[in-house]
């Protein structure tokens, strides 16, 4: 089952609406959440994630700036959520080991881009480090003690602790991004994950799981944060950023052309 292609294509008038509406220029707009990681639900709602770039009145000024942009809107019934950071501090978070913003960087799922988006992209192969498996096994320790105080409990919070722990090893081990559990599952296909995934898309965002099944789950979970902290140590990938330079040149050139 592929899902990555699964954003729903007869709501993007409704999803550029949001995209359009946007205060500033866009570098970029992703969609992040549940379509980018491959369990969409009928009623999931979807996550847009991009960066902006201020204009010089603020950026100057004594003004507040939005460095952080956040609106959610309800259109034809589909709810929407967009989040975009300004470049400055967006770039300042592709070096300390963010793997949410590496993610909404190189989704597949684009919805609006500039020429800089390429070369940016190109260059975030550089911000990845080996410190990056902190990002994934804090956000998979968060998730699962979620999962644990749940009653009942829920497909969607399990999914999301494989669908981390499941990134930050494939991570270490190749040292590319790939935020889609469905594709990760089919390079060591377990049916348990192929089974929860497709329960989630083909139900509701609050399907619930056997209560019988919570330890099984629990030894699998264990399992994989044992392997990611294995693959942590046995990473080829560099310790430290190798982009910040390119990142200044981009970051002084697109503000330059946009002023």
């Amino acid at each position: 089952m592929k899902t990555t292609d699964s954003l729903p294509v007869t709501r993007l008038p409704q999803i550029a609406s949001q995209v359009n509406e946007h205060p500033y220029p866009l570098l970029f707009a992703t969609v992040s959440g549940a379509h980018l990681y491959g369990f969409p639900s009928p009623n999931s709602d979807v996550d847009l994630r991009g960066v902006h770039c201020l204009p010089l009145e603020l950026l100057l000024g004594l003004n507040e700036k939005d460095d952080t942009v956040e609106k959610s809107s309800v259109r034809d019934g589909l709810e929407i959520d967009l989040v975009t950071h300004d470049v400055k501090k967006f770039f300042g978070l592709l070096l300390k080991r963010n793997g949410y913003v590496l993610e909404q960087l190189l989704s597949p799922l684009v919805v609006f881009e500039t020429p800089y988006f390429a070369e940016l992209k190109a260059i975030a192969a550089g911000c990845i480090t080996r410190h990056h498996a902190h990002h994934y096994l804090g956000f998979a320790q968060t998730q699962w003690k979620l999962f644990q105080k749940e009653d009942p409990p829920r497909v969607k919070p399990l999914l999301y602790v494989y669908r981390v722990l499941k990134t930050g090893i494939h991570l270490m081990q190749s040292g590319e991004l790939n935020a889609n559990l469905d594709e990760l599952n089919e390079l060591k296909p377990q049916s348990f994950i192929t089974e929860l995934i497709e329960t989630k898309c083909n139900g509701q965002e609050n399907e619930t799981i056997d209560t019988n099944s919570i330890a099984f789950h629990s030894k699998q979970v264990e399992r994989l944060f044992e392997e990611l902290q294995t693959a942590y140590e046995h990473s080829t990938i560099p310790d430290t950023p190798t982009s910040a330079e390119a990142l200044n040149d981009l970051l002084l050139r697109i503000r330059k052309n946009a002023h």
